[in-house]
């Protein structure tokens, strides 16, 4: 699997000239599955510089792996329920029990492995906003992931939408940001906060202190 970011234990010497009481001192440690972090502590990823500061974290909202968990939890029922489908047509499907164990194993490793897959997929598709740029990482497959970035002196216009109920009760959305590189959309999509990231964004490219 591809190492798409990193906990590092090694401060930047921003980290360490800082004095108490600070914004650098201030920050936390980034939680396993955190969908929102901002002046994340002990992160690394890839290509990021020696002096460059990570200030913003994201991937999508927890709530986008509720409808995958619901699936693989129906999912993992269709065995129980298939034998009572098979004995009510007696005459037309009849299978040994070794079939029906053999199957059933089987059965429930595929639902791991979508469950698994969908888990994963979410994991690593993470947007980062340092001091210098932003960053998009996408995670196609095991083998395959997309890295997109582009200068925040670039930034032309950034927006943001909140689609539907759910988007509204629990404060997620679409960040739209327009740059003058080669890739002139980036989109952040589901992310926690959207007014919140804009701002941060906003005040990065204007060359603005972003505070907790």
């Amino acid at each position: 699997m591809p190492t798409l970011f990193e906990a590092s234990h090694e401060e930047s010497p921003k980290a360490k000239s800082a004095p108490k009481g600070s914004l650098r001192e201030k920050a936390t440690s980034l939680k396993a599955f955190a969908s929102y972090a901002l002046h994340p502590k002990g992160l690394h990823f890839e290509t990021q510089e020696k002096e460059e500061e990570i200030i913003l974290f994201l991937r999508q909202h927890l709530i986008f792996l509720i409808p995958w968990l619901v699936v693989g939890v129906f999912l993992c029922f269709v065995p129980v329920v298939f034998p009572f489908f098979l004995s009510a047509f007696p005459d037309y499907f009849s299978l040994s029990p070794s079939y029906v164990i053999v199957g059933t194993i089987f059965w429930y490793v595929a639902v791991f492995g979508f469950c698994l897959t969908k888990t994963i997929h979410w994991y690593f598709n993470i947007f980062i906003v340092t001091n210098e740029r932003i960053v998009d990482i996408d995670f196609i497959n095991l083998l395959h992931k997309e890295f997109s970035e582009a200068q925040v002196t670039r930034i032309q216009d950034i927006s943001y939408n909140t689609k539907g109920l759910l988007g509204t009760m629990f404060n997620f959305g679409d960040v739209s940001i327009q740059t003058a590189g080669e890739l002139p959309n980036f989109i952040f999509e589901g992310v926690p906060k959207p007014s919140e990231v804009v701002e941060i964004i906003s005040d990065i490219s204007d060359g603005k202190e972003v505070t907790l």
